[in-house]
């Protein structure tokens, strides 16, 4: 029998002890499994992911610390144990009895009876250990790293803790409907048509809430180009980018594809180059445009070096999304919390910085280049525009909203607003 939570503890090991990202070691570990075994080990390691501090501090107080990092698959998988008790979907004993023979799965059998037993103390002691637990420092109660806390602190004096709090939760499921492929009318009704409740956006009449995430098995059309799966705030890069029939446009970074894909939707005859430095990724830009029957010229290429394959045509259009922390998605990507890094911050800034100046060129006179992110961090976003039109007299900005100016520049979408996912966005234009 297949232990889903043996497995959990294995991708957990691989995240937390081998730095591997959470999406790249989850598709080799669960590969045969079936799509309520996948469903199920993502649940239990985006849970514990997101929760993970408070169960190592349960653990090391109902342990005394005895679990040595040799024996860290064991101390995952008690938090998965943990996980499962918090969410009361199978009986408490159920859930510990499978923990338990996912030991076994472990080889180390010797241990199943520590798991039952602080397991079983978890449930009596649960809010003794909470009180404990609220009594510490803020990143030890949130996962959140102490140099990430100070600087959503910096950063938000006033909103920081409501980013942090929102960082943690589960995040919502959107739709963007293939407007090529039907009208959203149309495709709400075959929504319901499928029981699946939804909530359509009040602004974007393409954009759905799914009432509950499921597998895109279920969501009818969706391997026929129906729709795509991409956050509320994604869906703003190509409405901002606003392209038009015939124009030549470049989305620079573009995988996994969901943008380019969405700039295509928009409007007729665009010639779309979608560039990006992995190869391998490119594929799955390949994949997302095959299944929504859409085309685009691929090119794997550095952004920052594009005299190794720029033809010297000038785009009409660039998105710009450009590689930042995801301090903005930590929602989705909970393992940025444990693979994130403070030096990055500085290091992605200058990348950053480097990739604006190379697309600059790119653009023709009286052109939009829309700069974006997934951050919620002013070194990535608000300052980079602000230092980019300072050195750039030939650049203005194209505020999204009237309250911009060159020192406070740009949309800054942070995590939980109306739902959505943490964003920046800033439009630039070339003057003639």
């Amino acid at each position: 029998m297949i232990n889903t939570r043996a497995i959990c503890a294995k991708i957990l090991f691989a995240v937390l002890d081998e730095k591997q990202s959470l999406s790249n070691c989850f598709v080799p570990f669960t590969e045969n499994l079936n799509a309520a075994q996948k469903g199920q080990c993502q649940d239990f390691c985006y849970g514990v992911l997101r929760q993970y501090a408070k169960y190592n501090y349960c653990i090391n107080q109902l342990t005394h610390s005895k679990l040595k990092p040799d024996l860290n698959q064991v101390r995952y998988l008690i938090a998965i144990g943990m996980y499962q008790l918090d969410q009361n979907r199978v009986a408490d004993h159920a859930a510990i009895a499978e923990t338990v023979e996912g030991c076994r799965q472990l080889k180390l059998d010797k241990l199943t009876g520590l798991v039952n037993a602080v397991l079983r103390e978890y449930q009596r002691e649960y809010d003794t250990l909470l009180e404990k637990l609220n009594l510490l420092p803020a990143d030890v109660q949130t996962s959140h790293p102490a140099w990430l806390s100070k600087l959503l602190k910096q950063a938000y004096p006033k909103g920081w803790k409501k980013i942090i709090k929102a960082n943690v939760q589960q995040a919502p499921m959107w739709l963007r409907v293939n407007v090529k492929k039907q009208d959203s009318e149309t495709f709400q009704q075959t929504l319901r048509d499928a029981d699946i409740s939804f909530h359509p956006d009040k602004n974007q009449a393409a954009t759905l809430l799914l009432e509950q995430a499921c597998a895109v098995e279920k969501i009818p059309g969706f391997f026929e180009g129906s729709c795509s799966v991409q956050d509320k705030a994604a869906q703003q890069a190509a409405l901002l980018l606003a392209p038009k029939a015939g124009e030549k446009i470049l989305d620079a970074c573009a995988a996994p594809g969901g943008k380019s894909a969405h700039i295509l939707e928009l409007a007729n005859d665009i010639k779309l180059d979608a560039l990006d430095i992995d190869e391998k990724r490119l594929t799955r830009v390949a994949d997302t445009l095959n299944r929504l029957q859409m085309k685009a010229c691929l090119i794997a290429g550095d952004a920052s070096k594009p005299e190794n394959w720029w033809d010297g045509q000038q785009y009409d259009r660039i998105l710009l999304d450009a590689p930042c922390s995801a301090t903005g998605v930590i929602r989705r990507h909970p393992d940025i919390l444990y693979l994130r890094r403070e030096d990055d911050i500085a290091q992605l800034a200058d990348l950053q910085k480097s990739i604006l100046q190379c697309m600059w060129p790119l653009l023709k006179p009286g052109g939009t280049l829309l700069y974006a992110t997934c951050s919620v961090l002013p070194q990535e976003n608000k300052q980079q525009i602000t230092t980019f039109l300072g050195n750039h007299p030939d650049a203005e900005l194209i505020p999204i909203f009237t309250t911009e100016s060159i020192d406070d520049p740009g949309w800054q979408i942070l995590p939980g607003s109306q739902n959505m996912d943490g964003f920046y966005y800033a439009r630039l234009r070339k003057k003639h």
